[in-house]
């Protein structure tokens, strides 16, 4: 390792990535494994998660953490191999779009229960194994990702979904406040455009792809290492003093 390389470390580290078989959290996830930590990755969906898995070298716990069971059962995985958890990312998402008129009200319940009712449940849920890892030196760190639409309008009727990822944001700052007490960082990650199912009716059409990059100041969409290089970041000894922070991974879009 080249001299100061430590500083950006988490070789030996244990991670838990929600939503890992695909998009963002794939990024995230594998950005884990190469940097050498052990990586669990959840989901809703078996064969992907499985087959995410094999490619990754992550261990699968199949799980829908927008239920109280689901919950469940991703700690009780995870506790029966390991006795601390030094990140936990919470990517897990659902997202919704539909007419002002027409938005209907179990798709608000959908994209909350997953978005911001399992972000705060499962992250109390894994405090134990997180106190665990936790020291002043080296806090545990939990990272959530958000969204640019919890920060600015969307263009798209997404109602549900940007409230929800501007109460992920909110939720972040609150459970740092609370927690720095314990030695356990809360930070989130607001990605702007990136590869993902989500995105994937905007992206695959190459005048829409062009219509979103030409918004974009750095004139691209975002690459698997951009997010996973934030992850990463915040979880190493180069972001051990940030807590409370919301993180725009979006090439200037914001701005």
């Amino acid at each position: 390792m080249l001299p100061g390389m430590t500083l950006f470390s988490v070789d030996g580290k244990t991670v838990v990535v929600t939503g890992g078989s695909r998009g963002i959290g794939k990024m995230i996830a594998k950005g884990f494994r190469d940097a050498g930590a052990t990586v669990y990755i959840s989901s809703r969906k078996k064969d992907e998660l499985e087959a995410t898995a094999a490619e990754l070298g992550c261990h699968a716990v199949q799980a829908d953490l927008s239920t109280a069971e689901g919950v469940e059962t991703l700690v009780e995985a995870v506790s029966a191999r390991e006795s601390r958890l030094d990140v936990l990312v919470n990517n897990a998402g659902a997202s919704w779009g539909a007419p002002l008129e027409e938005y209907p009200e179990h798709a608000f319940d959908k994209v909350w229960n997953i978005n911001v009712k399992g972000v705060f449940f499962l992250t109390r849920r894994f405090l134990p194994l997180l106190r665990a890892a936790a020291s002043a030196d080296d806090p545990a760190r939990v990272i959530n990702v958000g969204s640019v639409d919890g920060i600015r309008v969307s263009a798209m009727e997404h109602y549900a979904y940007s409230a929800s990822k501007a109460g992920v944001h909110m939720l972040t700052r609150h459970l740092a406040h609370r927690l720095a007490r314990e030695s356990i960082t809360v930070n989130a990650i607001a990605p702007g455009p990136f590869e993902s199912k989500m995105m994937a009716f905007v992206l695959d059409d190459p005048a829409m792809r062009g219509a979103v990059e030409s918004q974009i100041p750095l004139g691209r969409i975002g690459r698997p290492d951009d997010m996973a290089g934030a992850a990463v970041f915040l979880a190493s000894r180069a972001g051990a003093y940030l807590t409370g922070t919301v993180i725009p991974v979006d090439g200037g879009l914001t701005a």
